[in-house]
């Protein structure tokens, strides 16, 4: 693993060199994933998706974008940024190395979900100041959670890694598992309701670009289908701009030109109207 790699995605606590502010981070990070943990069973997973993914009301897009300016990842070690802001550092590196058009959406629009937290409760943990069922690394629930996901000293406060439960058939294909629910699986929700043009390769970053255990290792390949294994390789790739682009002291501002060529990838791909059911 190179140095560049070993500097993101560190959840340790270091007393002894940590500053008081970068320990208080780690320890809302350790928080949020113990509560999501404890909390999100199989069981927990069907109320949140019956709970909200509703949509049916209509929003702009640029006006759901925009509810990402007002939430900050409380999972993320590597940046204090609104979300706006890291999906376009995330869009705009996929452009600067002219991917396809639907990918580069993809960048802006990956954490999009996030805006569960306009109709969010904090017993559910999609509220703005709880987000255990928002963001982190999301895992399949009803059978047990790997030992090498993020924080797996927090497993086993689980009640179906408890009970270790066997709910899958080898090879049934991700689509017919129950990923633990947040932002992705309701963004992809919420496309799907939309009747968007992207292509499937698209949907699989947006449902599961969170799921670590699937695409940057091996511990859910006994689940896989044969399109889970051709779609892993392209997750992977959207990874690295979702991760390594993070840098809070290089903010891409918005201007006339960026605002439009977006609104012409959204108008292509999701709502020519700009209008989305949400």
């Amino acid at each position: 693993m190179s140095n560049i790699e070993l500097s993101y995605r560190n959840y340790d606590i270091d007393h002894h060199t940590m500053t008081p502010e970068e320990i208080k981070k780690k320890e809302i990070i350790h928080c949020l994933y113990k509560q999501q943990r404890m909390n999100i069973s199989y069981s927990f997973n069907k109320h949140l998706i019956e709970t909200y993914c509703k949509f049916t009301s209509i929003i702009n897009f640029w006006s759901l974008f925009a509810s990402l300016d007002k939430i900050v990842d409380l999972s993320d070690p590597d940046t204090s940024m609104p979300n706006s802001l890291h999906a376009l550092q995330t869009a705009e590196a996929i452009r600067l190395d002219n991917k396809p058009d639907w990918f580069v959406l993809c960048g802006l629009i990956h954490d999009l979900g996030k805006c569960i937290f306009l109709n969010g409760k904090d017993s559910d943990g999609t509220s703005r100041s709880t987000q255990w069922a928002i963001v982190g690394d999301t895992f399949i629930t009803g059978c047990a959670i790997p030992d090498d996901i993020v924080l797996p000293e927090y497993n086993s406060l689980n009640e179906d890694h408890q009970k270790n439960l066997h709910m899958y058939k080898n090879n049934c294909g991700l689509s017919n598992c129950s990923v633990s629910f947040g932002h992705d699986e309701y963004l992809y929700r919420l496309l799907q309701a939309n009747s968007n043009s992207l292509p499937e390769e698209a949907l699989y970053i947006i449902r599961y670009h969170s799921l670590y255990a699937y695409h940057s290792t091996n511990s859910y390949d006994y689940l896989l289908d044969e399109k889970d294994r051709l779609m892993k390789p392209i997750v992977k790739e959207f990874n690295k701009y979702d991760l390594y682009t993070k840098n809070d002291s290089n903010i891409i501002k918005w201007t006339f030109a960026l605002k439009e060529y977006y609104t012409n990838l959204v108008k292509k791909y999701l709502s020519a109207n700009l209008m989305l059911y949400f």
